[in-house]
């Protein structure tokens, strides 16, 4: 019988390798796996999807932006809980993210409680 193996990284994308590298200190200070990926292309190839049980994302980054990452991966099936990360974000944008499923969105810059406290909560789920 085979068993099923629960998703257990947090995958952090981001173009901003200062904002990547405190990510994933900051998870890895509290025990919990990640890896970093500086576009949501470079996620996407990387074929890491079935492994994330949580995703931290920028929404404006070059080329395809954290909104269009959660879109793409909703249609493709793809329900990975999501916390978007922006210094650019509006009304607009947070509603949009929050319909299409995401855990929070939170406003750089942002307490590490916060962030941790989501993370954990979409990890639960």
């Amino acid at each position: 019988m085979a068993t099923q193996t629960k998703a257990t990284l947090v995958a952090i994308v981001d173009d901003d390798e200062s904002m990547r590298s405190a990510l994933q200190g900051m998870l890895k200070s509290v025990g919990l796996a990640s890896e970093a990926f500086a576009s949501a292309e470079e996620f996407l190839k990387s074929g890491q999807q079935k492994k994330t049980a949580c995703l931290i994302t920028d929404i404006r980054m070059p080329g395809m932006s954290g909104l269009e990452l959660q879109a793409r991966l909703n249609a493709e099936r793809c329900k990975i809980p999501t916390i978007f990360i922006t210094a650019h974000g509006d009304t607009k944008m947070r509603m949009q993210a929050l319909r299409a499923g995401a855990v929070e969105f939170l406003a750089k810059p942002f307490d590490d409680e916060v962030l941790l406290e989501s993370v954990r909560a979409a990890l639960e789920n």
